[in-house]
């Protein structure tokens, strides 16, 4: 039952973007210098394919049997709003086989999870620009995910347990090179833990900062956390290394906790955030009846005959 708990889509924020019928329009395809409109790589075949997929962080790619339908269209209007994330289109029947494709479907590959998320067809045909906008972007996470609003619905659902957070203000003359040193450092744990960035110059994240119990004048550091138990541990004041970072996942993953601290939910609950009616949500945020309660931006099963 715990372990289920790392799976629900959380329901924090709806993109409310005013996006026309024109900015869902056909993006032309054009040559012409840099800045020129991009199309979505065409994979003639499965080679292609695993190859699109391969070299990048995130792919998102339309598998479809029918070329005429809204979707493809919309699909191409996402290039120039996602430029850290691939676009390819595929008509392929081998292509479509060898991802179990059976209609017309869109579907997000990310690297870092090695996870394979579909639109079920009926959604894809019946797609528009915002739903397309928000699946990708709830869903594209990265060897470094930055913390926000939407990104942490897809962190939660994620089959990945284990979080490392670095708290660190984005504007501080060492962000460059502390992200390029810890962007190396989420390479060796690929596929075991999730490296996300927490913006201390934030406001809206002075909670995520409080639920690590850390103060401002221990930033830079790093957090990790564990959705299965709930288990969690920091390092203040760290210099952001690849050896350090290593050591501090190396060490939780040993179960050596420089601090031993299991959530105390009940006594919390209500002192740290405020309520959030949470609704357990599938990738396209369709609504379920299952309630949540979201404390400094990380999960607690509520259960409301207790409130």
């Amino acid at each position: 039952m715990e372990a289920a708990l790392s799976r629900f889509m959380f329901f924090l924020f709806l993109l409310t973007c005013d996006l026309t019928a024109e900015a869902a329009a056909e993006v032309e395809k054009s040559a012409d210098g840099p800045g020129a409109a991009q199309e979505p790589t065409w994979l003639a075949d499965v080679p292609a394919a695993m190859e699109f997929i391969a070299a990048t962080e995130v792919a998102v790619i339309g598998f479809f049997q029918d070329l005429e339908i809204p979707a493809v269209s919309i699909l191409r209007s996402m290039v120039q709003k996602f430029p850290d994330v691939s676009f390819g289109i595929s008509t392929d029947s081998e292509v479509l086989t060898h991802y179990n494709i059976t209609g017309n479907t869109i579907c997000l590959f990310r690297l870092v999870d090695n996870e394979q998320l579909n639109l079920e067809e009926e959604d894809t045909e019946s797609i528009d620009a915002t739903k397309l906008s928000r699946f990708i972007e709830i869903n594209s996470l990265h060897m470094v995910t930055e913390y926000n609003p939407v990104t942490v619905i897809g962190l939660f659902n994620s089959v990945i347990q284990i979080h490392l957070l670095l708290i660190m203000n984005k504007a501080s003359p060492e962000y460059e090179e502390n992200m390029h040193r810890y962007q190396k450092a989420a390479k060796l744990f690929q596929g075991k833990i999730l490296f996300i960035l927490v913006d201390s110059g934030m406001k809206a994240n002075g909670k995520v900062i409080s639920f690590f119990k850390l103060k401002e004048s221990q930033l830079p550091a790093l957090a990790i956390y564990r959705t299965l138990d709930d288990k969690w541990d920091t390092l203040p004041k760290v210099e952001v290394s690849v050896e350090h970072v290593q050591n501090f996942c190396d060490g939780f993953l040993s179960g050596k906790l420089l601090v031993s601290v299991r959530l105390q939910v009940k006594q919390i609950v209500f002192l740290l955030c405020p309520f959030y009616f949470l609704l357990n949500k599938n990738s396209l945020g369709s609504e379920r009846e299952e309630s949540q309660m979201l404390v400094n931006g990380y999960q607690v099963q509520l259960d409301r005959r207790n409130v």
